[in-house]
């Protein structure tokens, strides 16, 4: 029997590419599929999560999980990154230093996802198997997943964090996942780690990557158009008090 993205809660956006909403944080996670190779772009908040997101994927996929984008380095998007065993992993140049053993990086991740909820056992157990990211991005990186499928790895950073990463899948729409550079469901989060005069810059740069008909989709909510990102970025330079 064939699964289809909709029997597994997914939202397909374009073939071969879709996207779900994990619960507890309305954390989003991707998945873009080529002839050879299985992308996830962001991995959930917990072991757990990521576990049951590295399964629904490689049902859709019908292969295991190749490739892991990290889009920034927040525990909702990364604690779950343990459970993509053999994946290779990519991120923003450095996330991984943020993610060295006995690094402060680490302890920022472990007290913030307490912080907002998440148990303290599973927090460490995270923390303490998250994965080094082997793979930074500086400037911008394409992969090949087979059958004509490439990916473009973008770091439109710093924005919302010192660390932001964009993923763009070309096609007919051409779709953009944006991580928490971009948030639908309330205001961006400009934490202690944001760099908010760049932030503007940072949403100009999707825009550019994904021009007027792309589909854009925010770390958080529903999947939006250029309008909503560009309205976006004027209001968190009105918010920051950023000039062009």
């Amino acid at each position: 029997m064939t699964v289809t993205w909709e029997d597994l809660g997914w939202e397909r956006m374009a073939a071969g590419v879709g996207r779900c909403r994990l619960p507890g944080w309305d954390c989003t996670a991707g998945l873009v599929l080529g002839a050879d190779a299985a992308l996830v772009v962001d991995a959930g908040s917990s072991l757990g999560e990521g576990a049951r997101l590295r399964a629904a994927a490689q049902r859709l996929a019908g292969r295991r999980v190749t490739h892991l984008a990290l889009t920034h380095p927040h525990f909702d998007h990364v604690l779950g990154a343990a459970a993509f065993a053999g994946a290779q992993v990519y991120g923003a140049v450095g996330t991984d230093a943020l993610f060295a053993p006995g690094g402060r990086g680490r302890e920022a991740l472990r007290a913030d996802a307490v912080a907002e909820g998440l148990d303290e056992r599973g927090a460490e157990e995270a923390v303490d198997a998250l994965v080094r990211v082997p793979h930074e991005v500086c400037g911008e990186w394409t992969l090949d997943l087979g059958g004509g499928r490439q990916v473009l790895l973008a770091n439109v950073g710093p924005g919302h964090t010192g660390h932001d990463l964009a993923v763009l899948v070309p096609g007919d729409p051409e779709v953009v996942f944006c991580g928490d550079l971009v948030e639908e469901s309330g205001e961006p989060q400009a934490g202690p780690d944001a760099v908010p005069s760049r932030w503007p810059a940072a949403l100009d740069r999707l825009l550019g990557l994904g021009g007027p008909r792309a589909r854009y989709v925010p770390g958080h909510g529903a999947v939006v158009d250029a309008a909503f990102v560009r309205a976006q970025r004027d209001a968190l330079a009105a918010r920051f008090g950023v000039s062009r």
